[in-house]
């Protein structure tokens, strides 16, 4: 198997791809909603709104942590979730940026 390769893209497609990659699951989609919606959750009530197990939602929850779009605060037991919004917005610049570049018209498919 061959190597990613990664240090070659800049830094800004790097993290672009960090956050598409968080956002290639449905199960952190939703929990990305959630977050928004109520703007802090306990993992444990995000189990509550979504058919998986605890287990389930602290790997996605993982995930989109690493990412940068969430940040978890540490209250006693549990672990408080929100969005990050410095980071949230970064990504929605890098991705519109993305989606803003004009496509030229071409002879293909």
């Amino acid at each position: 198997m061959g190597l990613a390769k990664t240090e070659e893209f800049s830094v800004k497609d790097n993290k672009i791809a960090k956050y598409a990659k968080a956002l290639a699951h449905p199960a952190r989609v939703a929990i990305l909603k959630l977050l928004i919606q109520k703007q802090a959750c306990v993992c444990g009530d995000i189990v509550d709104e979504l058919p998986l197990s605890q287990s389930t939602v602290s790997q996605h929850l993982k995930e989109l942590k690493e990412a940068g779009l969430i940040k978890g605060d540490i209250e006693g037991a549990k672990v408080c979730y929100c969005i990050d919004e410095k980071e949230w917005n970064n990504a929605k610049k890098y991705l519109n940026e993305i989606f803003d570049l004009p496509i030229k018209a071409a002879d293909c498919c």
